[in-house]
């Protein structure tokens, strides 16, 4: 997928990924001697600290919680094979990482805005199939992206065929207490989504009317698509169940473009959040260097209520 392009050394085939490391504790890599307490639960992905960790999953997973990170986020977790979920589910039980979100449906082609019946069947088997993958790591939220707008149908039209979809994946996620969060995408990278900025996902979460269906609010997309970040998170709040962070330009680590994440997670702190912030972006630099750099961001921004 075009959009997970930017996460650098990420793309370990489920082909490739070793099955060696076991499940200790301790990672095999320099870590502090005490984790770092962040305030909240920010989520790296594999291959963010691979030049330290090296290319397993669970060494990587290791690395992570040696460093004080309490949750993690994986897109290709649906299609991993099913031994190596069930063995970074075990990983982060005994490490104390929560899981975030891995991708059920992410349409490139297919136009659910179209109303066509066999985009609308393909998408609600990824939902069946995800249900599954759910369990099987302790996910409680997955992301949805609808796909792009449907040529030739009035929006009104797409607006609902798009809610009605919605409505039935809902239908496959809420007896299962999961969640499907709606990621809008910007105009620069994603050039012909159909679902784009925060008030169009409120507005449909709002028609779906599913505890299953809720807004992945997407930081970096969002200061291209929208800016006004901190207002417009407040007013669809309501509708918002997980977070992702990706700094502006460039979509790398916090404090390498132009967003205030200290003013930003301040806010996200006082409404009380307690979810999963996936750091949904590359490191800015190579190497070790690199991943320690991205450390060191979160470190400093996580200083806002110091």
């Amino acid at each position: 997928m075009k959009r997970r392009n930017f996460i650098q050394k990420t793309a370990l085939s489920t082909g490739a990924i070793s099955m060696g490391s076991g499940l200790s504790y301790a990672s095999p890599f320099a870590s502090p001697k005490e984790p770092y307490k962040f305030n909240l639960k920010y989520a790296p992905h594999l291959g963010m600290f691979e030049s330290h960790a090296g290319k397993d999953p669970i060494d990587q997973l290791n690395f992570m919680a040696d460093q004080g990170f309490t949750a993690f986020e994986d897109n290709k977790m649906r299609t991993r094979d099913v031994a190596v979920q069930e063995k970074m589910a075990q990983t982060m039980e005994k490490r104390g990482i929560e899981m975030g979100v891995f991708v059920a449906v992410f349409l490139k082609e297919g136009h659910v805005a179209s109303g066509d019946s066999e985009n609308r069947k393909a998408f609600l088997a990824h939902c069946k199939e995800s249900v599954e993958v759910a369990k099987r790591v302790n996910a409680k939220w997955m992301t949805v992206v609808p796909g792009n707008v449907a040529p030739k149908i009035k929006e009104g039209y797409q607006r609902a065929n798009v809610i009605e979809t919605l409505k039935q994946a809902s239908a496959v996620f809420e007896p299962h207490n999961l969640t499907m969060v709606l990621e809008p995408l910007n105009f620069f990278n994603h050039p012909g989504a159909f679902l784009t900025d925060s008030p169009q996902a409120y507005e449909i979460c709002k028609a779906v009317n599913s505890p299953s269906c809720k807004i992945l609010f997407d930081i970096y997309h969002q200061q291209i698509q929208e800016g006004n970040l901190i207002p417009n998170m407040e007013a669809c709040w309501d509708e918002i169940a997980y977070i992702q962070i990706g700094d502006n330009p460039g979509r790398n680590e916090p404090t390498t473009g132009e967003i205030n994440f200290w003013n930003v997670l301040k806010f996200i702190k006082e409404k009380g959040y307690n979810g999963v912030l996936g750091m949904e972006h590359g490191n800015s630099r190579p190497d070790k260097e690199g991943e320690q750099a991205v450390i060191q961001a979160y470190k400093n921004i996580d200083s806002f209520s110091h």
